[in-house]
């Protein structure tokens, strides 16, 4: 009998390693990395955005709205999408990329960031349609991380559209798995925020040479970054 009862505790402490061993693994982008070609060590370093500016959540297809790492087989079946059963992103990939934007957003703000329930009045609207997500395999053993969203820039007062543009970045995984997907796809993430922000300085200060003076436009001294839900 008490042989029975070790084994039994000895099968139950068994099982419970295996468990701890294929645990789901949970991944975000990680901190904000800043690279050489980042507003801070690039052209832009002294150019700050001056106008108020609305930014929405992320909006994303059915198929983008969850927490899988998501890749396709290009060599095999382009058309069909896979997920990895033991890794999740700690939140969808359209909510980690409008936490990203925001973020990186406010390292060129001479303002600060303020939510939708402090109903702040904004001078412009920024809009994102994130478009694809996901890891790619041009063969078994090798893959790229591929990130597409539009941009939209708009008029509130007005609802005019100022410019849209589209951003494709691509970057390749360092391994054929789900570690792999994730600093891939990070890295895509990175390299499109930047050249949002980039646009969105050009743009803007091209808004602003046509643009009232201060005086013409109250609270127009400081900027304000929203975040709300489109």
């Amino acid at each position: 009998m008490k042989k029975l009862l070790i084994l039994a505790i000895l099968g139950l402490a068994g099982c419970a390693t295996s468990k701890a061993q294929t645990g789901m693994a949970i991944y975000d982008f990680g901190a904000l990395r800043l690279t050489a070609e980042s507003a801070f060590s690039g052209e832009t370093t002294a150019k700050r955005l001056g106008t108020s500016l609305l930014v929405t959540d992320v909006a994303a297809p059915i198929w983008l709205d969850s927490n899988a790492i998501q890749y396709r087989l290009a060599y095999h079946d382009p058309a069909r999408i896979y997920a990895y059963g033991a890794n999740r992103w700690a939140a969808s990939p359209s909510i980690l990329l409008t936490q990203r934007i925001r973020n990186r957003i406010a390292t060129v703000t001479d303002g600060g960031v303020a939510s939708t329930a402090e109903g702040a009045r904004t001078d412009y609207v920024l809009r994102v349609e994130l478009q694809e997500f996901t890891q790619i395999f041009d063969a078994h053993d090798q893959s790229r991380a591929v990130v597409k969203f539009r941009a939209s820039l708009t008029d509130p007062r007005t609802r005019v559209l100022i410019s849209q543009r589209s951003f494709n970045a691509e970057q390749p995984a360092p391994a054929a798995d789900a570690p792999g997907a994730v600093r891939a796809l990070t890295d895509a993430s990175d390299q499109a925020i930047e050249e949002l922000i980039t646009w969105l300085m050009e743009e803007l200060a091209e808004e602003q040479k046509h643009a009232p003076t201060q005086g013409d436009i109250p609270g127009n001294n400081r900027l304000v970054l929203l975040l709300s839900s489109s």
